[in-house]
């Protein structure tokens, strides 16, 4: 029986110290709204937006620093409570032995003094101090999720940077392609003398320029491949492998709203924060102003010795003792009023920053309602232009079958429809990339 308690207590001790020493480092989701992410008919996004909260180093840096915080919350309450303390000193004594009574004396004896302190918080000076270090852990928190929220908005536009460049090269390889065509064909007219050398030697500069372009583009999507690893905390070695869908059916599959509430504003984490930093400061005004007030302590100490005679822990070789009293500073050089105007004017600079961040943050919105607005209609413009080129293209393959111009014509008109085409999955990306900042804006409530 015995046996089975011993062990029910260790069990019960080492799921304790489990709760009490290993510290939780995690980021919570529901705050960063990480669902937005499965709305673009996408396979990848999201398994990479998580991917990214799990192993981004910079963003856990952010969660650690919150734990850090949260730790200094808990010494700062461990002020209010009471402290226990033991001292085994050796105590060696030497008196004249002028009377009987000192001859029982020990000249080498052991003092074990058990001491406790306790400052009594009348005032609630160290219970202020604790909410304000509570206040400095929530702003740990608010600055988690912004580094969280900015992570996750580098990820998706990245990612769609990725998808636009996978277009935007094969589409260049096509132009490519057809210019060596029209290099083939123009070889073909100057050996039988319809072409000068200088038509010529244009078709072989349209075919370097399509190249150069089109190695700019590789050079890009390599850059983006890259830095998509690191944002992931992936090795860049590996960003060749990194799997992707495809821009044409890249789409989100949502509403985007034209107008956003004002209750969305003051949810932003930015927002969230000066309100709380105004909070601590006023707490902070309220501490520096009881510093003027007497502490109140209270100081006991039960000794046991063997100076005395009898057994070491009985009543009459210890000395007990309590001590209560106020202590109430005279002359401080001026700290106490320099610290009370101190905190009084960080306040009122908190006041003004609260009142710019709200301006900020519907700037930011309004800002973003507007670029998705008109780069979504620049979108429509272009799919008009493009529907245009597509009509020209069928003109020009009728026009071709029919004799009516040469193959080199036909392949110029094709390579100008696929340069629309590929102005308009430009357009498409930074619309979609538009989304992104909203949701960033919107602090992930959208």
């Amino acid at each position: 029986m015995n046996k089975k308690i011993t062990l029910l207590s260790l069990t019960i001790m080492c799921v304790l110290s489990l709760f009490v020493f290993t510290p939780c480092f995690a980021v919570d989701r529901n705050n960063l709204n990480v669902e937005f992410f499965t709305r673009f008919n996408d396979d990848y996004l999201f398994q990479y937006v998580n991917e990214a909260i799990d192993n981004n180093h910079n963003a856990k840096q952010a969660t650690i620093r919150v734990e850090e915080y949260r730790q200094g919350m808990k010494t700062q309450l461990a002020q209010e409570l009471p402290s226990l303390s033991v001292a085994a000193n050796y105590l060696g004594v030497h008196v004249p032995e002028i009377s009987p009574a000192f001859s029982n004396i020990r000249k080498n004896n052991f003092v074990l003094p058990f001491i406790v302190n306790y400052e009594a918080d009348f005032l609630l000076k160290n219970r202020d101090k604790t909410k304000s270090a509570k206040k400095t852990y929530e702003i740990s928190k608010f600055d988690e999720q912004s580094v969280y929220l900015a992570l996750l908005t580098d990820v998706a536009t990245v990612y769609t940077n990725i998808l636009e460049y996978d277009k935007l090269i094969e589409e260049q390889e096509k132009i490519v392609e057809n210019y060596n065509q029209i290099l083939n064909d123009n070889n073909k007219k100057l050996s039988q003398g319809v072409i000068n050398t200088t038509q010529l030697n244009n078709s072989k500069s349209n075919v370097e320029q399509a190249n150069i372009a089109l190695e700019n583009l590789i050079k890009q999507r390599e850059i983006l491949l890259m830095q998509f690893a690191v944002l992931i905390g992936r090795s860049t070695e590996s960003a060749n492998d990194i799997e992707r869908g495809s821009i044409d059916n890249f789409e989100y599959s949502e509403i985007i709203p034209s107008e956003i509430e004002s209750d969305v504003i003051f949810s932003r984490p930015d927002v969230k924060r000066t309100e709380t930093a105004l909070e601590k400061a006023k707490i902070d005004i309220r501490v520096a102003r009881k510093e003027f007030l007497p502490r109140f302590n209270i100081t006991g100490v039960w000794a046991f010795n063997t100076i005395a005679p009898g057994s070491f822990f009985s009543w009459e070789t210890s000395l007990a003792a309590l001590v209560a009293g106020a202590t109430q500073d005279l002359f401080t050089g001026g700290r106490k009023i320099a610290n009370l105007k101190y905190q009084k004017a960080k306040y009122e600079e908190l006041i003004e920053q609260y009142r710019q961040t709200d301006l900020d943050a519907v700037k930011e919105i309004n800002t973003s309602l507007c670029i998705v607005k008109h780069d979504t209609e620049v979108e429509n413009k272009t799919k008009d232009k493009l529907l245009l080129e597509t009509k020209n293209l069928n003109n020009a393959e009728k026009m071709l079958n029919r004799g009516v111009v040469s193959k080199s014509q036909y392949l110029n008109s094709k390579n100008l429809y696929i340069s629309k085409d590929m102005d308009l999955t430009k357009a498409k990306t930074q619309r979609l990339v538009n989304y992104y900042t909203l949701y960033k804006t919107v602090g992930g409530k959208l």
